[in-house]
C-alpha cells in the first residue's frame, strides 16, 4: 500500500481517512479542508463582507473560509451565530461544510437555516489525521468523512 508523506510522525495515506460523526444535517460535499487548533465563532472571528478570519490572534487569521470545509475543535458564540450563516450565505461567501467536535444548539440552527453541512462528535480528531489542504468528502446521511486527496 501507498504511503502518503508523515502526518504528526503517523504514516497516513488518502484511502485510509476515514472519520465517522455523530450527529450531521445537510448535502454532501467536497472541498478543501481547513483544520484549526482553535474554535470559531461566524460573529465575532469572521469579516462577514470578505469571508476571511480576521480576529486578531486567531490561528486562522487572514484565511478566507470561502467554499472551504472547516473543522473546529469548538464553536464560540451565541444568538448572533445563527442570522451570521445565513448573512455570509446570502453574500456568496459561506463554507461548504462546518465539522466541529463540540456544537451548540444555535450554530446548528444558522447552519440548518442556510442550508450548510454541518457536523458534531468525531471518532476520530481531524488534527491528527487531516492537514488544511487536504480534499475531503462529508456525506451526512452516511455520517462520514473520507479523505479523497492529499494536499501536496
Amino acid at each position: 500500500m501507498r504511503r502518503d508523506r508523515l502526518h504528526r510522525g503517523i504514516p497516513v495515506s488518502a484511502a485510509s481517512v476515514t472519520i465517522r460523526v455523530d450527529r450531521a444535517f445537510g448535502p454532501v460535499v467536497e472541498g478543501e479542508a481547513v483544520v484549526s487548533d482553535e474554535g470559531f465563532s461566524p460573529r465575532y472571528d469572521l469579516d462577514r463582507w470578505s469571508g476571511v478570519i480576521t480576529r486578531r490572534g486567531h490561528k486562522l487569521e487572514g484565511v478566507n473560509i470561502r467554499d472551504k470545509i472547516l473543522f473546529f475543535p469548538t464553536a464560540k458564540g451565541g444568538i448572533a451565530a445563527g442570522w451570521a450563516f445565513h448573512d455570509i450565505k446570502a453574500k456568496g461567501i459561506a463554507p461548504k461544510a462546518l465539522v466541529f467536535g463540540v456544537t451548540n444548539p444555535v450554530m446548528v440552527q444558522g447552519a440548518v437555516f442556510a442550508n450548510l453541512t454541518i457536523t458534531e462528535g468525531w471518532s476520530r480528531d481531524p488534527r491528527e489525521c487531516l492537514r488544511s489542504g487536504d480534499i475531503v468528502r462529508v456525506d451526512p446521511a452516511a455520517r462520514t468523512i473520507r479523505v479523497l486527496k492529499r494536499a501536496q
